[in-house]
């Protein structure tokens, strides 16, 4: 019998790629950061700058996101 919940992921895929400033470097090796909305997150590792932007996915911060204006539009 298959794993359902292997199943069920392979439906929806990965988990998105997010973005958020880096507001602080912590001493486990993670970095905090703030999403657009004013949510304050953790995320494993250091390799941003504090005030720049970082992309997200799966707890770890895979790289710097670009400093754009971003918008948001509803349909």
């Amino acid at each position: 019998m298959a794993n359902l919940w292997h199943a069920f992921k392979d439906l929806v895929g990965p988990e998105p790629l997010k973005t958020g400033t880096v507001t602080a470097h912590n001493a486990d090796g993670t970095s905090s950061l703030s999403d657009t909305h004013g949510r304050d997150f953790r995320a494993q590792g250091q390799d941003v700058a504090i005030g720049d932007k970082a992309f997200v996915q799966v707890g770890r911060i895979q790289g710097q996101a670009p400093n754009l204006t971003e918008t948001t539009v509803y349909v």
